[in-house]
């Protein structure tokens, strides 16, 4: 489904940021990509985000280069490719149940579709109990889960979780990493971009290990080595 061509990426003064990235993600997935800050992780992500063109190389979806797409075909693509960051990014003003349904409403969907779907998505993030709080009445690890809720709920095919647990304590990490492995089970593809050992090894998914731009191992089993 996903695959960098001999990706590279490199910053204005000519530093890589990637540097002849290989790689192939299949459909339904699970694959951690790991490294220290700088590594080239979040690079990474935003080349498949078509948010930064590389340098050279190219970066397949679906057997389709996503860098020749005209800018009118991108949001379509983008459909495809739910994302959860570490910052939440929920829209302050508007309840849990709300904030979900406005990823809904922005695409299109109808009244029917939001009313029968929303709660569906609530219950599957566990907060079926929250769909009248804003934010602000919600534990980090509950914002999380709705904006893992939002970044589900028009069905993509990939989610890309940046960090996702950045922010959150052991408990709530655990709690959200059972929730994207469900996610996981139930066919749609998981990239994690994280720097928590603890989280990747308890997985006992694929890891990608990066560092200064490169994969340096590709371990199947689910092993942070740094």
């Amino acid at each position: 489904m996903i695959y960098f061509d001999n990706v590279t990426k490199e910053y204005r003064d000519g530093t890589p940021a990637l540097e002849e990235v290989t790689l192939s993600i299949a459909p339904k997935e699970f694959v951690s990509i790991v490294g220290q800050s700088g590594a080239g992780k979040t690079t990474l992500v935003k080349t498949l985000l078509a948010e930064l063109r590389p340098s050279s190389g190219s970066v397949f979806f679906e057997s389709v280069d996503i860098h020749t797409l005209p800018s009118t075909s991108l949001h379509h693509y983008r459909r495809k490719l739910g994302t959860v960051f570490q910052d939440f990014r929920l829209i302050p003003n508007k309840t849990a149940y709300e904030n979900i349904a406005f990823a809904m409403e922005a695409a299109g969907r109808p009244d029917d579709e939001i009313e029968s779907d929303v709660p569906y998505i609530l219950d599957l993030v566990d907060l079926s109990d929250k769909a009248e709080h804003f934010p602000w009445q919600m534990s980090g690890g509950e914002q999380q889960r709705v904006a893992i809720g939002r970044a589900i709920v028009n069905q993509p095919d990939v989610i890309i979780a940046d960090e996702p647990t950045g922010n959150l304590d052991p408990v709530n990490t655990f709690e959200i990493m059972e929730i994207l492995k469900k996610i996981n089970e139930l066919g749609t593809t998981i990239i994690l971009t994280t720097h928590n050992k603890g989280v990747v090894d308890a997985m006992k998914k694929r890891v990608i290990t990066m560092e200064k731009g490169r994969i340096v191992r590709d371990d199947p089993n689910g092993h942070y080595i740094l």
